[in-house]
């Protein structure tokens, strides 16, 4: 008996392992060997590649591809036809596609991907960043940053909830929500009650 849902227009591959709760929805292809957490969503024609880890929890939009060396740790957003490459030089005469060849993404628990984003595989995404619509990341985020733009660079910081927080004096209350936060060495962090 299957603990999760899959369209009947879904590939799931013979050794997959996908958690109770999750949903595949149409033409989407999970391969062998992925390994999908519990209660996860899988958008329209969404394509996890062989070794792929994903979390609980993680939500993936329409038309994403995830390669081959991406590690989505739990409640991660991916908007609609971002991108995730796993090769820094590809070459269609030179090919470099082994599992060796592979350089690692890791995108961090609560991390949201905006739509039409692009992440240049061997990056780390931190904990609760946020990329918006259309950047182009090619060097490591930061937790709790959000970075924009092409390249991508941090314009600011947010809020587990995803506001965006104003810090003053090294420390910044969400509006929205009422998290405190903290700069400590540069690194924001949830702050300690004193």
């Amino acid at each position: 008996m299957n603990e999760y849902w899959a369209h009947p227009s879904a590939i799931v591959d013979e050794g997959a392992s996908i958690g109770e709760g999750t949903k595949v929805w149409h033409f989407s292809h999970i391969s062998t060997r992925a390994s999908i957490g519990s209660s996860c969503s899988l958008g329209q024609n969404v394509y996890v590649a062989p070794n792929v880890e994903i979390g609980n929890g993680v939500k993936i939009q329409n038309n994403v591809s995830v390669y081959e060396g991406v590690v989505l740790e739990d409640y991660v957003f991916c908007g609609p036809s971002m991108v995730f490459t796993n090769v820094r030089t590809p070459r269609s005469a030179f090919p470099r596609n082994t599992s060796e060849d592979y350089r690692a993404t890791i995108v961090k628990y609560g991390a949201s991907i905006g739509a039409n984003a692009t992440v240049v595989c061997g990056t780390t995404i931190g904990e609760w960043a946020l990329v918006a619509a259309g950047a182009v990341v090619n060097r490591d985020v930061p937790p709790y940053a959000m970075v924009a733009g092409v390249p991508a660079r941090q314009i600011g910081w947010v809020c587990q909830c995803g506001i965006t927080l104003a810090f003053r004096n090294q420390r910044a209350t969400c509006p929205e929500c009422g998290r405190k936060y903290e700069v400590i060495e540069e690194t924001v962090r949830i702050a300690k009650e004193v």
